[in-house]
């Protein structure tokens, strides 16, 4: 079965590296390094519209944390030190529930560190977890806080082996400027500009029992960070089934109807799931041949006019037109850097 990349813009990379530039733990020297080391040409930094693979942006962090000593990568007053997250999933790992779980790495949470308030909510039917910077106006907390959601997201998934869907995310910023690349981090409906960021899920699926041991615990942690910033099969349930479709009908790309009709649900029952998800298929298609694009044009010699057509433009011109919105440049200037 094709596999279908991920990739990431490149003003993530620059937000995930601002941490480590805003005290000074780094050089621009030694983050030119570290890019490159990550497998990130360190050019490409100065590409507005450039594109990085979630592998390279994977080992990104993983260096990050590993030159800081620091899970937060520079994003808080005082580094929290490797190792912080293991000690808050083993805090968890024992509770009877999920929703025990959660409040217990809350409060482990709170000990390690002193710039976020996190606590358990409640909202009728939903329930979940908040996150609140003590400090705000330092113009990091955004990321900081989109971070950690998703870290403590994919914890819980995790206890409860793997699958836990979100019903809603709310942010406390303003909706960013990659907010179109939010649906292979959060696959939920987002909210900007709330009082507080939030992650809901349905109550009744946080009384689930803990289903994970200590054995297991153990080979995860191995795999940190990047089981828990890469997508994961199954994460994206709907998502993932269109853009397989999709690439298995490449280079004939099938419309909407037709991808319904595979998965066997109606055209607007698949809307609907993909809008639960935070996407559409438009999106996702759009997603899936700008990522192909960007993997061939790295990794062959295949000429852009045969590409156009593997990825189902009506000529090379309108592939040009589209490599251009979506990463700022050609794909022939794209391939010669």
């Amino acid at each position: 079965m094709p596999t279908t990349p991920h990739t990431l813009p490149i003003l993530l990379a620059h937000r995930t590296l601002a941490g480590a530039r805003k005290h000074g733990a780094m050089s621009d020297e030694a983050i030119s390094s570290l890019v490159n080391a990550a497998g990130i040409p360190p050019v490409l930094l100065a590409e507005s519209g450039a594109r990085i693979t979630a592998r390279q942006y994977a080992a990104l962090y993983a260096l990050l944390i590993e030159q800081l000593d620091d899970e937060c990568i520079g994003f808080l007053s005082r580094p929290l030190q490797r190792g912080s997250f293991a000690l808050i999933s083993r805090s968890m790992l024992s509770a009877p529930s999920l929703e025990l779980a959660l409040r217990r790495g809350a409060h482990t949470f709170r000990l390690l560190q002193h710039d976020l308030a996190m606590h358990c909510v409640r909202d009728g039917e939903l329930s979940g977890f908040a996150l609140e910077a003590r400090h705000t106006g330092t113009g990091s907390e955004a990321f900081l806080l989109e971070m950690l959601a998703r870290v403590f997201w994919q914890m819980l998934a995790w206890l409860n082996r793997g699958r836990l869907p979100i019903r809603r995310i709310d942010f406390s910023f303003a909706q960013p400027a990659y907010a179109a690349s939010y649906s292979a981090i959060f696959p939920a409906p987002l909210q900007f500009n709330q009082p507080v960021t939030a992650v809901w899920f349905d109550a009744a699926a946080l009384q689930a029992p803990v289903r994970r041991t200590e054995e297991e615990l153990r080979a995860a942690l191995r795999h940190a960070p990047g089981n828990v910033i890469l997508p994961r099969p199954g994460e994206h349930a709907c998502s993932d089934r269109v853009k397989i479709i999709l690439r298995q009908s490449e280079p004939d790309w099938l419309d909407l109807d037709a991808v319904a009709k595979c998965i066997h649900v109606s055209t607007s029952t698949l809307q609907r799931r993909l809008a639960l998800e935070g996407t559409s298929f438009q999106s996702l298609k759009d997603e899936l041949r700008r990522d192909l694009a960007i993997e061939r044009l790295a990794t062959s010699k295949v000429p852009v006019a045969q590409l156009a057509v593997e990825l189902g433009f009506a000529d090379a011109t309108a592939f040009n037109r589209a490599f251009k919105l979506w990463t700022g440049s050609t794909p022939g200037s794209y391939r010669r850097r």
